[in-house]
C-alpha cells in the first residue's frame, strides 16, 4: 500500500462524495480508481454496465422488481 498525491480541489469532491455513496474517503477514491481502469479497459460499456457486471461478479443477486399498482 502506498500514499497517492492528489490535488486539494480532487481531495475536496471526495469528501464530498463520500457524504453520499456512505464510503470513507479511501474507499471513494478506490472506487473511482476502479471504475476508472474499468471504464479504460472496457470503453464500451456504460458505467451501470460495468457496475452491473462487478455486482454481478461479487455474488449480488437482484429482486424482483414489483409491479406498480
Amino acid at each position: 500500500m502506498g500514499i497517492v498525491n492528489i490535488d486539494d480541489e480532487l481531495h475536496d469532491q471526495l469528501r464530498r462524495a463520500c457524504t453520499v455513496t456512505s464510503r470513507s474517503i479511501n474507499a471513494q477514491a478506490n472506487f473511482w480508481i476502479r471504475i476508472g481502469m474499468l471504464c479504460e479497459l472496457h470503453p464500451d460499456l456504460s458505467f451501470q454496465e460495468l457496475v452491473a457486471r462487478e455486482l454481478r461478479d461479487a455474488g449480488v443477486r437482484s429482486q424482483p422488481l414489483a409491479a406498480s399498482a
